[in-house]
């Protein structure tokens, strides 16, 4: 759990582009949810991908009555993101597709599919945990969102053709330094860019910070002395499922808020909402903005865990860490009272039975101003407000 900080120091998040090998495979795991919720709104699906040279291999549990034709939905996503030259070492045409892919166990099943939402058990056992705080519009942290906004402007640069010859794997990663809690500005920033051999690469580092890294950092948070780390190894020919392999949920971290708060453990990608590694974690976040979003605290961690087959929570906590207008157990009495965090209400309050979840996949599952994200919406912080009688 964090703790105020009143000194000076520094925190450093980072992201990946589409094209890296662990987001392509969770790509590839939320759009076979996504045609299968398309079809079916009832499935049940826990997919994973996993990623190597000319090959991608689903696994998994799922019952659904839809039919999916697997290898196309794959190769399309590979497609979409960038991977069609059979140069990169993987491509959507030539790339072997194998599955493994059963029924989900009946005894989960019995504890979850009770007729009525009210009535709907966890899908699993876990904790999950939300975080919000006032220090961007978004309500996110700051050094995730700038190190979401360099690796986006990165895919951007590279299907617009402003830059020439990168490829789809890419990483950033932000420094920021804060003082009083507050963000003061960005000290360092990394970057690493695919390309193709044989490119200048001192022309590329001039590219990189003149079109995408100057126009994602905001004018005020960049001084004189900020220093880029661009293609420091000098060389990123090798790239994506040909150089490291990828899988599903192995980038949580750069799901969530960056390294900052807590993390229940759980991945998102490839699982339907009845798991509440995913719906859980959409409730607790949809929570803690609305909390900081009412203005009764500047930050907000909160943790919902649950039993399998349970509807109730087993426990809901909140921090603001000492930023709250009023006392914490108090906030958690409201929060009962002004979120219902069974999960089958969850599903119906946030609308989560659509297929919306590849574009969640990659560059975070929050912070993003997109209305099919509904965990993002402040509808509830003037009910919070009321119910604290401030």
């Amino acid at each position: 759990m964090l703790m105020p900080r009143k000194r000076t120091y520094k925190f450093t998040s980072e992201s990946v582009t589409e094209g890296h090998p662990d987001k392509m495979a969770d790509q590839i795991s939320d759009a076979l949810l996504d045609e299968m919720i398309r079809q079916d709104s009832r499935c049940r699906v826990a997919l994973e991908t996993f990623l190597t040279t000319g090959l991608a291999f689903v696994a998994g549990e799922v019952s659904t009555s839809a039919y999916v034709d697997v290898p196309t939905v794959i190769r399309e996503t590979v497609k979409d993101i960038g991977y069609t030259d059979p140069k990169l070492g993987f491509d959507h045409n030539s790339c072997a597709v194998i599955t493994s892919i059963h029924e989900q166990s009946e005894d989960i099943k019995k504890g979850i599919d009770r007729g009525r939402p009210e009535l709907q058990g966890a899908g699993d056992q876990g904790l999950m945990f939300g975080y919000a705080s006032n220090e961007t519009d978004t309500l996110m942290p700051m050094p995730i969102t700038l190190a979401h906004q360099i690796t986006r402007k990165l895919a951007e640069v590279r299907k617009n053709n402003v830059i020439d010859n990168i490829g789809p794997d890419g990483k950033s990663q932000v420094t920021v330094e804060y003082s009083q809690g507050r963000p003061q500005a960005v000290t360092d920033v990394v970057v690493a860019a695919q390309h193709s051999d044989g490119i200048d690469v001192e022309r590329l580092r001039r590219e990189i910070v003149d079109n995408v890294i100057l126009p994602s950092i905001p004018q005020e948070l960049i001084r004189d002395d900020i220093r880029y780390h661009i293609n420091e190894t000098g060389s990123f020919v090798l790239g994506g499922p040909h150089a490291d392999t990828g899988l599903t949920g192995r980038k949580i971290i750069v799901d969530t808020y960056g390294g900052v708060g807590s993390h229940g453990g759980g991945a998102f990608s490839g699982k339907d909402p009845s798991k509440v590694d995913r719906s859980g974690s959409y409730m607790a976040r949809y929570i803690a903005k609305n909390l900081v979003a009412s203005g009764v605290c500047r930050k907000a961690e909160v943790q919902i865990a649950y039993a399998i087959g349970v509807a109730n929570p087993v426990s809901v906590m909140i921090d603001t860490f000492r930023s709250s207008l009023v006392p914490e157990e108090e906030l958690e009495e409201i929060v009962k009272r002004c979120f219902d965090m069974r999960p089958g209400m969850i599903i119906k309050d946030l609308d989560l039975l659509r297929p919306i979840y590849r574009k969640t996949a990659c560059y975070g599952h929050f912070g993003r101003d997109d209305p099919d994200l509904t965990w993002e919406r402040t509808d509830r912080a003037k009910d919070i407000w009321k119910e604290a009688g401030i």
